[in-house]
C-alpha cells in the first residue's frame, strides 16, 4: 500500500523502456524526455539527490537502447527484459540491494509496462509514485489509466511535487539545482495534467 511518506534515502527511480523505437509512436514521446532543454532530467535529479536509477529497456535487439537524450551511464542497473513489468530477478535483486521502499516510476508505456510494474510493485509492498508528466502511451487518452493506478494504492503526482517532496526543506544544499530544473518542466507538466484532466471524464 502507497503511504504518503518519501524518503530520499529509501527511494529508487524506475526508468521503463524509453527506447530509440518508441520515438513515431509515444503521443507525444517528447513529453517523457523533454523535462529540460537537455532532455536528462530523471537522470539529473537522481544524480543531484543521489537517487539510484534502475533502468529497463524492452527487447533492445528489436526496440533499441534508451533514447541517447537520457545519459543513463550512472544507472545503478540498466537490464533488458521481455517480461512487461519491470520487476525482472536483476531489478528485484538490485532493488532490495538498495534497500529501497519506495519507487518514482516514469517511461512507457503508461498502459502496459508501467501499469504492470505498478501493481506488481504495490503487490510486493512498495510505496509507489508515477509520475504523471514522465509516462506516455500510443494513444493520448490512455493517460487516464493513471487513474486505475491511484485507485489501486499508487501515489500519481507530477515531477514538480515529487521533488520538493524529496526535499522537504528549501534549506536542503540541493535545493537550488532541483528548483532549476522545476522552472524547466513547468509547460511539459501542465500538458500531462490536461491530458489527464480531458481523460477523466472518460472513466
Amino acid at each position: 500500500m502507497a503511504t504518503l511518506g518519501i524518503n530520499r534515502s529509501t527511494t529508487t527511480f524506475f526508468l521503463c523502456d524509453i527506447q530509440e523505437r518508441f520515438r513515431s509512436a509515444i503521443f507525444p514521446f517528447s513529453m517523457t524526455t523533454s523535462l529540460t532543454p537537455q532532455r536528462r532530467w530523471c537522470t539529473a535529479a537522481a544524480s543531484i539527490l543521489n537517487i539510484p536509477i534502475i533502468v529497463t529497456e524492452q527487447n533492445p535487439k528489436a526496440l533499441g537502447a534508451t533514447v541517447s537524450e537520457l545519459n543513463v551511464a550512472q544507472a545503478a542497473l540498466v537490464v533488458p527484459k521481455t517480461k512487461f513489468s519491470m520487476l525482472t530477478p536483476e531489478v528485484e535483486a538490485k532493488v532490495k540491494e538498495i534497500g529501497a521502499k519506495s519507487v518514482v516510476i516514469f517511461g512507457i508505456e503508461s498502459h502496459v509496462c508501467v501499469t504492470q510494474t505498478t501493481l506488481e510493485l504495490l503487490e510486493k509492498g512498495y510505496s509507489v509514485v508515477v509520475l504523471a508528466d514522465g509516462v506516455s502511451s500510443a494513444e493520448k487518452f490512455l493517460l487516464r489509466l493513471m487513474y486505475r493506478l491511484r485507485h489501486a494504492g499508487a501515489i500519481v503526482t507530477t515531477s514538480e511535487s515529487l521533488l520538493f517532496q524529496l526535499l522537504v526543506d528549501a534549506a536542503d544544499p540541493q535545493f537550488k539545482q532541483i528548483s532549476n530544473l522545476i522552472k524547466e518542466t513547468n509547460a511539459t507538466m501542465q500538458a500531462a495534467l490536461d491530458d489527464l484532466v480531458l481523460g477523466a471524464s472518460k472513466i
